[in-house]
């Protein structure tokens, strides 16, 4: 039996290191929301105008989003290492929230921390497993904007450097699908597994039928965020365009690839709002509805938050009733 890789130091674990990091938490979340109070304090609600139903329905499709997202990401681990769902998509609600002001790459490293400190957490999930999921995580996105990609650059009435860019994250995507597909023969070929990093990836690496099921997850939360992005643009009124919405999904998920960038937020809502410019959108209406995208996607991850306090707190009430 291989053993797992090696987990936190005992250090990082005490209780003092412990309410560090929750002090730590406390006041990350309070500068981000002064941040957020001042800056739209002086360039104004990014909605203001929006037709609220069709606002309100994009924000509740890009929290389904989070849901189908954190089951896909779910699939990605051994059995005997997976997370809970709820934790999963608690991580991804708090990396949505703190890429406003953390730079890009660094919503990985939010990720792994409230995977480990979530209550109830599977005891067996070391970081490296992490890890290694957060890697298969980000080949799937890419497989799975793949079909969107190329169906919107081959579709009637998008620009020529609009279709070249999606036609680049297409080839992408199906790059990162055969590394999928091959990744698990890969390291468990005879030669490789002589090394231990080979074996315990060989142990790890998701299969072929896992991986599909997780694809297949992914892309749903892929097509109800390109929903809630085409609802927000009619909600605006930039346009009512399938494409568009796809274009700017895909460019936003394709700066989030950069190695070194901004705040995570910024380059995402920067990279959208270029391709709608490209897609002849004007500047000041590109601009204020990357913001407003941005917005609702990190409000409807703090409400994937503050659903997980809520429900730990009333199974907490409930036991402590019950006793």
């Amino acid at each position: 039996m291989v053993r797992s890789m090696p987990s936190l130091p005992p250090a990082l674990r005490s209780r003092t290191a412990r309410r560090v990091f929750n002090v730590a938490s406390i006041l990350l979340a309070a500068g981000l929301t002064a941040l957020a109070g001042r800056h739209f304090a002086n360039t104004g609600w990014p909605l203001a105008g929006a037709d609220i139903p069709l606002a309100a329905a994009a924000g509740i499709l890009f929290l389904a989003a989070y849901a189908f997202k954190a089951f896909g990401w779910h699939r990605l681990f051994a059995p005997h290492e997976r997370p809970q769902p709820l934790a999963l998509a608690v991580a991804g609600g708090a990396a949505s929230v703190t890429g406003m002001a953390l730079p890009g790459r660094f919503d990985d490293a939010v990720r792994i921390a409230v995977v480990r400190r979530f209550p109830g957490r599977c005891l067996t999930t070391g970081v490296g497993t992490l890890c290694l999921s957060l890697f298969m995580l980000g080949l799937l996105d890419a497989a799975a904007l793949m079909p969107l990609a190329s169906t919107a650059a081959f579709t009637a009435g998008t620009s020529w450097p609009v279709r070249v860019a999606l036609g680049i994250v297409a080839l992408g995507g199906l790059a990162a699908a055969i590394i999928i597909v091959g990744l698990p023969r890969f390291v468990r070929s005879g030669r490789l597994l002589r090394f231990r990093l080979a074996r315990w990836m060989s142990e790890r690496s998701t299969s072929p039928g896992e991986a599909w099921k997780a694809w297949v997850l992914i892309l749903f939360s892929w097509l109800i965020r390109a929903v809630a992005v085409l609802f927000l643009l009619g909600a605006l009124g930039v346009s009512l365009s399938f494409p568009m919405a796809i274009a700017f999904l895909v460019a936003g998920a394709a700066s989030g690839a950069l190695p070194v960038a901004p705040a995570g937020a910024a380059t995402q809502a920067g990279a959208g709002a270029g391709i709608l410019m490209a897609s002849g959108v004007t500047t000041s209406q590109a601009l204020a509805f990357a913001v407003a995208a941005q917005v609702l996607v990190m409000l409807a991850g703090a409400a994937v938050i503050v659903f997980a306090a809520v429900w730990h707190g009333g199974q907490r009430l409930a036991v402590v009733r019950a006793g």
